[in-house]
């Protein structure tokens, strides 16, 4: 399932546990829909046969969270955050010295609300993948296990809209001594990275609809 399919089908479940919430619970267990924009960094990470670093450019990034409510200061979470960056190395190949991808994150967690949901400040953690997809022939798709944890706070505006301040942490498990995007069309592996994590840092403001 492609990014726009699975966010569909979020959505699509999102306004499936709303409307079946507001038959059985009060407004105690409130649920959102929120968008987001906002900014990621990374840290640096080494080319394996040369030893040059190997960057990540920061930029802007977008997000999207589905929250349910299961008490009156808790929710459950399905998160997702992209990013379109260029990995750049002196390290790399002649033909690969700038590689355009996006990094994706797939992620099932929750929030816990200090005052009560839908107002104030919370903290927020889940676990799921990182999905980063690499432009041009012969770069395969690259999938591993990762986690974020964060905090942020929510400003009411009237009964059913907030805004989000967020700032979340992620961690990719990368374990990797050898090739990057290898397959693909070519068979082989483009770059060669060594490094146990990708960590990276997000700053994200929202617009919540609330239910």
């Amino acid at each position: 399932m492609d990014r726009i399919g699975l966010m569909a089908t979020l959505l699509m479940l999102g306004c499936i546990a709303g409307a079946a919430q507001g038959q059985t619970a009060t407004r105690a267990t409130e649920s959102s829909i929120t968008i987001y924009g906002g900014y990621r960094t990374s840290n640096q990470l080494t080319e394996t046969t040369t030893g040059q670093s190997v960057s990540l450019n920061d930029g802007a990034s977008y997000a999207l969270a589905l929250d349910f409510g299961l008490d009156r200061k808790t929710q459950v979470e399905f998160f997702y955050s992209g990013q379109k960056t260029d990995m750049s190395s002196r390290g790399f190949p002649a033909v690969a010295n700038n590689i355009s991808l996006r990094i994706d994150y797939y992620h099932f967690g929750g929030t816990y609300f200090f005052d009560g949901l839908g107002s104030g400040g919370y903290i927020v953690g889940g676990l799921g993948a990182t999905v980063i997809l690499p432009s041009g022939d012969g770069l395969s798709t690259v999938t591993k296990p990762s986690m974020n944890l964060g905090v942020g706070y929510m400003l009411p505006m009237g009964k059913n809209f907030g805004l989000r301040f967020e700032a979340r942490g992620y961690g990719t498990l990368l374990n990797n001594n050898g090739g990057l995007f290898c397959g693909g069309n070519t068979g082989g592996c483009v770059v060669s990275i060594k490094g146990n994590a990708l960590y990276q840092g997000e700053a994200l403001i929202g617009l919540s609809g609330r239910f």
